[in-house]
């Protein structure tokens, strides 16, 4: 190929200075119909294939490629066909000749040609898009997968993330609460991948149905909703882009943080600063595009949708609850009584009837057992010989005093002294642990060892009163008889007898 050089000198010579082409070419020593083509083209065409080249050997074998090349379609990426591995099965299974490079060539063409070309979209003001992603961090010192909510407004580009310990219903359905007090309304309509937690199933029309919990979503806060194809990410390519946008930014190093709760307000924090960013191609920042968006918004309902789980179930013959492979405790009292479990990101809630009967922290292990001592006391009270064995009572934190407290009434009194130290703990269920510990340390230290008298320091410390202990009420204590001594019994110390 000629340099453009040379192509300038030819086109001056002859279009300017008046050389014919026959001179120009004796000149320039170069063809005629070299001259002729310069004087055609400004600069240098390049090379231009007049026809299709022609690939004898392979022409018969192009029905087989294009057969492997649809069926990786269905394939994921990572087990479909290189050009050299159906060069190979060319070669082994259909007796292919020719080379690896003509193969290459038409397995690059065609996948070419048959990649998806995307519309470039324009997005009005009051409309969402939401998904999930996942990233590491390490949060209460314990290394874990965070799983982050992501709902953007592509009008503005402005964007909400909270992170959660798991991808479940109620994250979904808080995430969406969140997202909307930060906004401060509810987007017109909403574009989801096919979760299953919105998702039930997809009829054969591409109609879906709905799952209880996120049609109770959309009934309460009246939002339209919207759904891509199947395994189709570009349908909402706004909220994946911004899930790698804040995976990259937001939780890069890897966050650590003592909870969820400190890890969230950092991810708030995160979003409002982004606010003041402005984008390639727009003129104005996020924050002022965003103005837009809210004015289009719906507005927020008097109260604020219950983000959890609701299950219905039994209790135990041990008082436990299952949920989600956990069981939880509940009082002795509600053992085999129907109960109703609410699920909520970090607390499950149970309820017998209209009355909440335990509140505990969500655990998300597998088979974990989550107990509430105080549960349990009632029946360890009847039951007092399971006391050093209660699985509910292993590895309850308890200051020192009550291990001292037990140690001296069951060392003093046995059996009854084991039933009066789980009656001590009894009080937990209606007394401040500081106030109970201090009456305790108070008794000790007086060494009125006993219930009664821990019980009666415990109202004193509440009434603000002085305690008046009798110790005429403990029958239990060992009693001291003392006889009248005699002078006469003196003369024994002196080596003489008794009168």
């Amino acid at each position: 190929m000629y340099s453009v050089d040379i192509y300038s000198r030819v086109r001056r010579a002859c279009l300017k200075d008046g050389m014919s082409a026959r001179e120009a070419a004796r000149y320039f020593n170069k063809d005629r119909k070299t001259i002729a083509k310069m004087l055609r083209h400004e600069l240098p065409p390049g090379y231009r294939r007049s026809e299709a080249p022609r690939r004898p050997t392979l022409d018969d074998y192009v029905g087989i490629i294009d057969e492997i090349l649809r069926t990786d379609k269905t394939l994921i990426k990572k087990q479909r066909h290189t050009a050299k591995r159906i060069y190979e099965r060319l070669r082994a299974e259909h007796g292919y000749t020719g080379s690896l490079t003509t193969v290459t060539y038409y397995v690059r063409e065609q996948k070419r040609r048959t990649k998806e070309v995307f519309v470039p979209l324009s997005h009005r003001p009051g409309h969402a898009q939401v998904d999930f992603g996942e990233t590491l961090g390490v949060i209460g010192g314990v290394e874990c997968k965070i799983h982050f909510f992501v709902m953007s407004l592509p009008h503005s580009d402005a964007v909400f993330v909270k992170g959660y310990p798991a991808e479940t219903t109620e994250a979904f359905c808080d995430g969406h609460v969140s997202a909307f007090a930060f906004f401060g309304g509810i987007p017109q309509s909403i574009l989801y991948d096919n979760t299953k937690i919105a998702v039930a199933r997809i009829l054969g029309d591409r109609t879906r149905v709905r799952t209880r919990r996120f049609t109770e979503l959309q009934s309460h806060y009246l939002f339209d909703d919207k759904f891509g194809r199947p395994a189709r990410g570009n349908d909402k390519g706004n909220v994946e882009g911004m899930v790698g946008y804040t995976r990259r930014n937001f939780m890069v190093p890897a966050p650590r943080y003592d909870s969820f709760d400190d890890l969230n307000a950092h991810l708030e924090q995160r979003c409002l600063e982004r606010q003041s960013d402005k984008l390639r191609g727009h003129s104005q920042t996020i924050g002022q595009r965003l103005i837009s968006d809210l004015d289009a918004l719906m507005g927020l309902p008097v109260a604020e949708y219950e983000a959890c789980d609701h299950v219905s179930t039994r209790a135990t013959s041990i008082s436990m609850v299952r949920y989600r492979s956990n069981d939880y405790s509940v009082p002795v009292a509600y053992a085999h009584h129907d109960v109703h479990v609410r699920g909520f990101v970090h607390e499950v809630i149970i309820g017998c009837g209209n009355e909440v009967i335990a509140r505990h922290q969500r655990s998300y292990a597998k088979a974990d057992m989550i107990f509430d001592p105080l549960h349990f006391l009632p029946l360890i009270e009847q039951k007092v010989g399971a006391l050093d064995q209660a699985a509910p009572l292993q590895g309850w934190d308890l200051p020192d005093v009550f291990a001292t407290l037990h140690r001296l009434l069951e060392a003093r009194m046995g059996k009854p002294g084991k039933r009066e130290y789980v009656q001590v703990l009894r009080l937990l269920e209606t007394f401040e642990m500081d106030v109970v510990q201090g009456a305790i340390q108070h008794a000790i230290d007086l060494g009125a060892i006993g219930y009664d008298a821990v019980k009666h320091l415990v109202l004193c410390r509440v009434e603000k009163r002085p305690p008046r202990l009798d110790l005429d009420f403990y029958p239990y204590l060992p009693k001291a008889n003392v006889g009248t001594t005699r002078p006469a019994s003196y003369m024994s110390l002196m080596g003489g007898t008794a009168a």
